[in-house]
Formats: structure tokens, C-alpha cells, sequence
């Protein structure tokens, strides 16, 4: 009888998550740099908080949600209270200020890079973890708040390499829509059904980047069924009050200046309070932006951007890129309510999120990134195994000096050690056997530079002779003559 063989796992990742690698996570780390020091000019500090949070303090604000601790991984903790991956950086700030309001100095402006949770269907570009790269200013109820973010998001695209003309911030105002939905009798007071019923139909605005009018129109009526046959419950406003609201979004096409928007939105709010109080801090947001030197070519007022989160309150703003289809990469807005959910007290609070594998996706599609990676290490390989503490003595010499290296810890010959370093993109081949070690020197092989000549070379002897391609240098030298040719063209001279 023979004995069962145990089940071995299989290699497999969970749906929607995804490995990330090499040249990606340098060129991450190297965009979040980019962006954090943007975030410090502006005054920024850093903060960290954990990715569980307990789910009552995270709170139901996603999007296209109906019940409670939905969207959300959860578990149990062993003191049976139900514990979350966090959905977004907002709502653990919100817990943080909560517990810590009385040492914290307000306004209190911090920023937090990190991995977030969706328990929501995967598909193309759209993943269950991501990292986002926020900032936040709690404490003040400034329009100057939003006129910062606006030329913050703006300054870091520009640092990133995004010109002008190539990315747009849009801004809006949630308590606008809520003014000419209280004009159409959609949702008046502030009953949980008037509330709810207001975000299904910010829910459904939100959606017209990916429906469009024709598709929003149905979401506002009696539903709308997608490509896959997947229906949405619609909002079952009339006719009347559907034309209503499509005037709302529609409002800024073919706009001119933001003046000229504001005032279109003024004759839909007619005389509703809140409204004209939504239209009256975007005017105040106008005229900071201004008098930033920043026009309506970069900030322009767009009444569809109205965001799915159901906690912002008053202005609402994105970033977009105009150029290919990766619309949204950064949106924020005010929540002036978030924290009140712990203190019972009014503390204001706004700010925005950069998505940070969107835009990476963008930059690389861009061709502002190269896609084939970050450069490897300087390889030593070894062609004489009884001189180990050789060729580690040169690895460490060049680690000394600020230089990635690493000697090859294979059992292959020069040829496949060669090929090794090739493969792991490395800048610089480093070789030495018998020969050199009683010269007293090394071969250096410029392996990017020899790619390039070789391509318009085909005689071994010519690509031999080519400048920098392969040099056999005093073995003292080596440091010193690898930090010349890592430096650039400019330091051989």
C-alpha cells in the first residue's frame, strides 16, 4: 500500500492582486521621491498609519456600495472585533486626528504614501492593492486649502515631466449639485433617504467619463445594463428633473474661463442656499488661483467631477492626463464631517490623492520612464575560484565608493557570466583571471556602450578597438576609472 503523496500548494496569486518587480519598484520609489518633495515645499509632514484599522472607524464610504463592510477585506481579531484593511489613507487620518487632537497643532498638514484595499471586481488597470501618495491640510475652512491643492498637483505632475497642455485639474463644488437638486425637488432635507438618494445620484454623474450622457441619463432614470449584461438600479428621476441635472454636468462644455462657468452655474442654483454657497467658494478658489498665476489652461471648473467617496462635502477636484485614455490620476476634495464622526466637533478638513501605479502606467506609456529598467550593478566575475577574497576585495572597494556591485556567485563560465550581467543590465563587467592578476590589472567591458557600437559593427577585432567598449587598466585604477565612466561622457574629459 502505498503512501499518499502530500498535496503540494500551487503557485498562484490572488485574484486582482498583482507582483511588482525591478525596474518598477525603482521607478515607484523614484516618483513618490519626486512627489514627496513637492509635498514638503508646500509645508507637508510626513505621517504613517496602519493598513488595519477597526471597521467601524473606516467607516461606508465607497463608492457603488450598498451594505456595510462591503469592498473591504475584514476579519475577526481574537477579541471578536471585526478588523479591516484600510480602502483608502483619509479615514485613518480622520481616526488619527480623533485620538490625537489635543497634541497636534492645526492646521495640521501631513502626507502618507502606502499600499490600500479594495474588495472590488478586478479588470483591466484596476487592482484590489494599489499605493497612494496623499496630502492633507486639517483644521481650516480656507478656500486657500483647495487653491494650494490645485497648484500642488499641478507642480508635481510638472516635476514628474507632464508639461502643460498634457494634464488638466478640474474642480467642482458637491454643495453646486446639491443646489440644483434641492431646484428640482430630487432631495430635499437631510433625512438618511434624501442623503442617500443625493449620492446615488452623485454615484451616477460620477460615472460619465465611462458611460457618457447617454449612459448617465439612464443611471439618473430607470437603470442602465453594461456590456456584460450586469445591470444598475437607476435613480427614477423624471424626465424634467433629469434634464436638470444634465444641464448641471454640461455646464462647462465648451467653456472659455472659469468666471464664465461659474456664472452658468449660478442661473442653475437659482436661489437655493446651498448652492450659491457652493458657487461662492469655488469664485474665492478662482481668484486665489489667479492671482497664483495660474489660469484656466490648468485649472479649469468642471461640474461632472463630482467623485464617488460619499464623505466630501464641498469642493471636489482631479487631476487628468489629455493625452492617451488614463483619464484620472490624482482627486481629492473637502470632508469637512469626517472627523466628527469620532468627536462629535466640527473640524474641517481637505485634500487629494495621487494614484500612484495609474500615473507610473502613464509615464511609462509616455515614454517618460524606460520601461526596460533601472541599470543592474557593476558585475566582478570570477574566472579563477582559488582568488575569492580577490574579486571580493573589489566588490567591496567599489560598494566603498557608492557603487552597486555585486560578484557573480554562480558556478558558470565567462561566457554565461557575461551573459548574466547583460541580463541584469549592469553598466560594467569586471574581469580578471591568472593573466592580469600577476600584471596587476583588470579588463573592463562597458557592456551598454558595447551594445550600441555593435550595432553598426560587425568585425569582432573593430568592436574590440572601439574607445570604452572593453579596457585593460592598472588594477589600483579600477575604482576610480569606473566612477569616471558611471559619471558620464562630461567626467572623462
Amino acid at each position: 500500500m502505498s503512501k499518499q503523496q502530500p498535496q503540494r500548494p500551487k503557485a498562484r496569486l490572488p485574484r486582482g492582486l498583482g507582483d511588482v518587480s525591478d525596474g518598477d519598484v525603482t521607478d515607484r520609489q523614484e516618483m513618490i521621491a519626486t512627489i514627496t518633495a513637492v509635498y514638503r515645499r508646500y509645508g507637508f509632514q510626513p505621517l504613517e498609519t496602519p493598513v488595519l484599522e477597526y471597521l467601524d472607524a473606516l467607516g461606508k464610504f465607497l463608492p457603488d456600495v450598498d451594505a456595510p463592510g462591503e469592498g473591504v477585506f475584514a476579519l475577526r481579531d481574537d477579541d471578536e472585533q471585526w478588523l479591516a484593511l484600510r480602502y483608502d489613507l483619509t479615514a485613518p487620518l480622520a481616526r488619527f486626528v480623533a485620538e490625537h487632537r489635543n497634541d497636534l497643532t492645526l492646521p495640521y498638514r501631513r502626507f502618507q504614501v502606502g499600499p490600500v484595499f479594495r474588495q472590488e471586481k478586478p479588470g483591466p488597470g484596476r487592482f484590489r492593492q494599489f499605493y497612494q501618495c496623499d496630502f492633507d491640510t486639517v483644521g481650516s475652512r480656507s478656500m486657500a486649502v483647495e487653491a494650494e491643492a490645485c497648484a500642488l498637483l499641478s507642480e508635481a505632475l510638472e516635476a514628474l515631466g507632464i508639461g502643460r497642455g498634457a494634464y488638466e485639474i478640474r474642480i467642482n463644488n458637491r454643495k453646486v449639485l446639491n443646489g440644483v437638486l434641492a431646484n428640482a425637488a430630487v432631495a430635499e432635507g437631510d433625512s438618511p433617504e434624501a442623503t442617500a438618494r443625493r449620492s446615488h445620484v452623485l454615484r451616477s454623474v460620477d460615472k460619465y467619463d465611462r458611460v457618457g450622457m447617454d449612459g448617465v441619463r439612464l443611471l439618473l432614470g430607470p437603470g442602465r445594463k453594461d456590456d456584460s449584461g450586469d445591470f444598475t438600479a437607476g435613480v427614477g428621476l423624471s424626465e424634467a428633473q433629469i434634464d436638470l441635472v444634465v444641464g448641471f454636468v454640461t455646464a462647462g462644455s465648451g467653456a472659455g474661463s472659469r468666471g464664465e462657468v461659474l456664472d452658468r452655474l449660478r442661473s442653475l442654483v437659482g436661489d437655493a442656499p446651498e448652492g450659491k454657497a457652493g458657487v461662492d467658494e469655488l469664485d474665492t478658489v478662482d481668484q486665489l488661483l489667479t492671482a497664483m498665476g495660474i489660469g484656466s489652461d490648468v485649472v479649469t471648473v468642471d461640474p461632472t467631477v463630482v467623485r464617488g467617496l460619499d464623505y466630501y462635502t464641498g469642493p471636489v477636484f482631479e487631476a487628468v492626463l489629455t493625452e492617451g485614455s488614463f483619464g484620472s490620476v490624482a482627486a481629492g476634495g473637502r470632508y469637512d464631517d469626517l472627523v466628527r464622526r469620532f468627536t462629535g466637533q466640527d473640524v474641517p478638513a481637505c485634500g487629494a490623492s495621487i494614484g500612484v501605479d495609474r500615473l507610473l502606467t502613464a509615464l511609462r506609456h509616455q515614454g517618460k520612464l524606460d520601461a526596460s529598467g533601472a541599470a543592474g550593478p557593476v558585475v566582478v566575475t570570477v574566472m579563477d575560484r582559488q582568488e575569492l577574497p580577490r574579486y571580493q576585495a573589489m566588490v567591496a572597494g567599489l560598494r566603498a565608493a557608492g557603487v552597486a556591485a555585486e560578484m557573480y556567485l554562480g558556478n558558470k563560465g565567462i561566457g554565461d557570466q557575461l551573459k548574466y550581467a547583460d541580463r541584469r543590465r549592469s553598466p560594467l563587467a569586471v574581469i580578471a583571471g591568472s593573466n592580469e592578476f600577476g600584471d596587476g590589472t583588470v579588463v573592463v567591458k562597458n557592456l551598454l556602450y558595447g551594445k550600441e557600437v555593435s550595432q553598426g559593427i560587425t568585425d569582432r577585432a573593430e568592436w574590440l578597438a572601439a574607445a570604452d567598449v572593453q579596457q585593460t587598466i592598472p588594477a589600483a585604477d579600477l575604482v576610480a576609472y569606473i566612477q569616471r565612466l558611471l559619471a558620464g561622457p562630461a567626467a572623462q574629459q
